[in-house]
């Protein structure tokens, strides 16, 4: 009770000279740092007007994944921006520095694979999920591993460059199949390379349509002098082409690179679809699904800006989704309550000269050390070419409409992500493209990546409600089948030993369906001398549920023991005779080949005859290699433990305390073994004890 008063009271002070910095926020746009009681900042978000953005927070009512963010904060901090774009950038740069708990944190943003070739005299076509700044040519983002190989392969058989690590001394395969010029042993010039590059360039830019006339040409020609061999392999190269290249979902009139990006949102969740048109067709798409907590279309911006953060091969145009209609009627309906509540608090607060003094003082240091990030992060900005002029009639006409839109449009809620501007930012920054089409094919794009983000999180609930059903209907079917009215806690054990030697024994635990792993435990045998199952049963039974009695712990509705007639009448006889429990005990039965076979339950124990097909035979055999996993992991455990134990306390003057010394000195029996004499005298170890241990180890290996 008195540390729920003291953390009420903490509160009460928190939110007190959260009040009164409240009063002091400007009418600028920039970012906001929110910090819960031990200072970690949870938070990060940029507004264009501060003032409103942050009250925002402490005003009115929230959903449920906002309200457990504002829960938890204690104090806040802002830096103050001179545009929005300079908003975005610091944004992006203060998520990668602080990794908030609460902000979408693009994950895997450096793992998309490129094409390289390298910066060398002999040149190498290779993939990489590393874009450094050293000169070499890049081509991609690929969205995926396999489309990024795949495209590799294509062209080591088509364009000779070296594909070794290390130059050889002499030619290798490759040489000989006609995939590389052997700058091991003859001198290839610049031009050459150059070439090739100049060439490798085009093809992956859309320029693949020459190539192939080019190799259908000369398919033809070796056809005609009888080269067949050499006609097949060209063959097989133009499908090839075909079959990485070819493979396009939507066809675009011009032939622009373009992002198109879409999202939605449900039950706290937010899933963005990113489809990749390239040479005007689209090629792949990218999926990510995350949880957010803040506003949605500043999160969603945010999860584009961390994307494009890192990503040196631009595309030349972005298509963004404006405000969705529902999104924007319930925060416009939340806005005014807020509203209300900001002017209240803002005529019953005075602001004090001395108080604003201190704000300035206190977020000097935050300004000074995230400025240099921001330099940083601009210049890359800085060196990108600027954006095409466009060639297609329509997008003026779209332009101007988006404008005029936004315009006429009624002002978003205080502090909430106005599109239009969210994308000068952007574009700004990246000094190319960004656009919000309000109709079109690039509207089409823009809502077929919305529908697939929409169905995309429609599945993921669907399966989960899906697995959530067949889990729990499986352990209720399972309770049917054996007589009991509710099963929802199931206790499994099984034994591990190897001819008697390390006997250990664990027990998992399922609950409704689910295994339950904080629940997991694991025994070592005691008083059974060599390998008898059944004794070993009645031990770990009579030590669980000791326990369970002498804890007041949770009882199971079912007991399962892995094996037949003789496992269950032990664990029956202590339960019932020494524990005077009657928890129901079954059995699992395996196969010759190790497998789950049969179900018995009873008194004598009888097969329970369950269809081999049905969710409830799944669940026990999910429950049974569960068990017998974590049984087997324990004993190899204790097994390796044992081992290295014998082989140093057989040696004399080594007890346990000199054993873990040089365990933890050497790493391992290994490493003991190929030590010298002199590498012992450390751990205060005599030359004649070292050359023992030295000697005892190689011949026992020996």
């Amino acid at each position: 009770m008195d540390g729920f008063m003291t953390d009420l009271q903490e509160q009460e002070k928190a939110l007190e000279q959260i009040r009164h910095k409240l009063a002091l926020l400007p009418d600028m746009s920039g970012c906001y740092l929110m910090k819960n009681r031990e200072g970690t900042i949870i938070y990060v978000g940029k507004a264009k007007v501060l003032k409103n953005r942050v009250k925002s927070y402490f005003m009115g009512s929230h959903n449920g994944k906002t309200q457990r963010l504002v829960s938890e904060i204690r104090d806040f901090e802002y830096i103050v921006t001179g545009s929005n774009m300079e908003a975005l950038i610091l944004e992006c740069n203060l998520i990668k520095k602080h990794m908030p708990r609460y902000n979408v944190l693009l994950k895997d943003d450096k793992t998309f694979p490129y094409l390289k070739i390298t910066n060398e005299k002999h040149p190498r076509l290779e993939v990489t999920r590393r874009v450094l700044k050293d000169k070499a040519k890049y081509f991609g983002p690929y969205p995926n591993s396999y489309a990024a190989h795949q495209t590799k392969k294509l062209l080591d058989r088509m364009y000779p460059l070296r594909k070794c690590g290390v130059m050889p001394k002499e030619v290798c395969l490759y040489f000989h199949m006609g995939q590389c010029l052997a700058p091991c042993v003859e001198e290839v010039g610049k031009e050459q390379y150059d070439q090739i590059s100049q060439e490798i360039g085009s093809f992956l830019s859309g320029g693949h349509e020459e190539i192939k006339k080019d190799l259908q040409r000369k398919m033809q020609e070796a056809a005609e002098d009888l080269y067949f061999e050499r006609a097949k392999e060209l063959r097989d190269q133009v499908i090839a082409i075909d079959a990485i290249m070819e493979k396009q979902k939507i066809t675009m009139a011009d032939a622009r690179d373009r992002d198109v990006f879409g999202f939605a949102i449900d039950k706290g969740w937010m899933c963005v679809q990113i489809l990749y048109m390239r040479q005007g067709k689209m090629i792949e798409r990218h999926v990510s699904t995350f949880p957010f907590y803040g506003e949605a279309y500043g999160d969603f911006m945010s999860y584009v800006t961390q994307y494009y953060s890192d990503n040196p091969a631009l595309p030349q145009e972005i298509l963004l989704p404006d405000m969705p209609k529902d999104l924007e009627v319930a925060d416009n309906v939340q806005s005014e309550a807020d509203s209300e509540a900001v002017s209240s608090a803002a005529v019953n607060t005075e602001m004090t000269e001395e108080s604003t003094q201190w704000q300035v003082s206190t977020d000097e240091p935050l300004v000074a050390e995230t400025s240099a990030t921001y330099e940083t992060n601009l210049e890359p900005a800085q060196n990108q070419s600027a954006p095409e002029e466009s060639t297609d009639p329509t997008e003026d006409s779209e332009h101007n409409e988006l404008e005029s839109n936004s315009s006429t449009r009624e002002l978003q809620p205080a502090g909430l992500e106005e599109p239009a501007q969210a994308a000068a930012a952007l574009q700004e920054w990246l000094e190319i493209k960004v656009h919000i089409p309000q109709r079109g094919l690039k509207r089409q794009m823009i809502t077929m990546a919305v529908d697939n983000a929409r169905v995309a999180l429609e599945e993921k609930f669907r399966l989960i409600e899906r697995n959530e059903e067949r889990t729990s209907k499986a352990s209720e079917g399972l309770g049917r089948w054996i007589g009991l009215d509710q099963l929802r806690r199931i206790e499994a054990f099984d034994n591990s030993n190897i001819q008697g030697t390390n006997p250990v024994s664990a027990m998992i635990v399922f609950t409704d369906g689910k295994p339950d792993k904080k629940e997991y435990r694991k025994y070592k045998v005691r008083s059974v001398e060599g390998p008898d199952d059944y004794e070993t049963m009645r031990e770990v039974i009579r030590r669980r549920y000791e326990r369970v009695l002498k804890e007041n712990l949770t009882q199971p509705d079912l007991i399962v023991v892995d094996g037949g007639k003789g496992q269950i009448s032990a664990a029956v006889d202590v339960l019932e005779n020494e524990l005077g429990l009657f928890i129901p005990v079954c059995g699992l039965v395996k196969d010759a080949k190790h497998k789950t076979s049969q179900l018995m339950i009873g008194n004598p124990p009888e097969v329970i005859s369950l269809p081999r097909d049905s969710q409830e035979f799944y669940l026990l055999q999910r429950i049974q290699e569960e068990v017998h996993r974590f049984a087997i992991s324990f004993h190899r455990e204790q097994r390796g433990k044992s081992m290295v134990t014998s082989r140093l306390d057989s040696i004399p003057g080594i007890g346990e305390k000199r054993r873990k010394l040089l365990l933890k000195h050497f790493g391992s029996l290994r490493k003991i073994k190929e030590a010298s004499v002199e590498d012992f005298r450390p751990l205060s170890i005599g030359d004649k004890l070292a050359q023992q241990i030295i000697a005892a180890l190689r011949d026992e290996e020996s």
